[in-house]
């Protein structure tokens, strides 16, 4: 890749770079930034190439071996030479990394012969890249996502799940359509820190759908008619319930 430098703002690319900071335009043009290096360098490694890649000449001299990997394996022709203020103006980080990386997002299928996370109404950022990051980590690749969730393409999403969102397959279910087929062809547990059986009761099952809620509101009642079983963490009495990425990461070890 050979540098191609920018240095207006109204450069067409710096435009659209703002733009993508938007869920509505990220959704409409099927494109998101990522603006970590061990993100965007972990992601090439796997094979996710970036569409257009951005830094400053500040950022490529501190991390000079890791963006020589990064032009030697990526397919683009060339790379945009921005400067700190350049970067400033369009970054969505309150400190901006000095590196943007632009992808496609990935229309994915779910893996039939795989277990599902179903997320309804997760709002944080943080907790959903978390819980894609767990989900990859015990052996669940499928993730389901209800219409109340958080975009998966927020940027706070992405630096939480680092490369398992270019390495999980990501649907979406409006009105529970998705859920109420899956209940056929699998058993449906919902996580509810009040009530259920013990999560140490559930063996022996080759694929399983876990439903997770908002820790503010937990999961919806339509949903919790649908589900086989209300599975809940063992805990001592003097916390209420666990936050839900941590709960998650439980579930998913207890139940793989």
């Amino acid at each position: 890749m050979n540098p191609k430098e920018i240095i207006s703002q109204k450069n067409t690319k710096i435009k659209w770079l703002q733009k993508l900071s938007q869920k509505k335009h990220r959704r409409n043009n099927g494109q998101f930034t990522v603006e970590n290096l061990k993100i965007i360098y972990d992601a090439l490694k796997s094979g996710h190439d970036f569409q257009d890649l951005f830094a400053t000449k500040s950022f490529i001299n501190k991390h000079f071996q890791e963006f020589e990997y990064l032009k030697k394996e990526s397919k683009l022709d060339e790379y945009c030479l921005i400067d700190e203020d350049l970067n400033k103006y369009y970054s969505q980080l309150d400190t901006p990394s000095g590196i943007t990386a632009v992808y496609e997002t990935r229309v994915s299928c779910l893996d039939k012969d795989k277990s599902v996370v179903y997320l309804n109404g997760i709002k944080d950022p943080g907790n959903m890249g978390t819980i894609m990051r767990s989900a990859l980590a015990f052996g669940v690749p499928n993730i389901v996502l209800d219409a109340t969730c958080v975009d998966i393409y927020n940027l706070k999403v992405i630096n939480a799940a680092k490369d398992a969102i270019f390495k999980l397959n990501i649907i979406e279910d409006k009105d529970d359509v998705w859920l109420k087929e899956a209940k056929d062809g699998m058993p449906i547990y919902v996580a509810n820190s009040n009530e259920g059986i013990n999560l140490s009761e559930i063996k022996d099952i080759s694929k399983f759908c876990l439903v997770l809620g908002s820790e503010s509101h937990g999961v919806s009642k339509e949903i919790i008619q649908l589900a086989d079983k209300n599975i809940r963490i063992k805990i001592k009495g003097d916390i209420e319930s666990l936050n839900v990425s941590s709960a998650a990461a439980i579930l998913l070890y207890g139940l793989t």
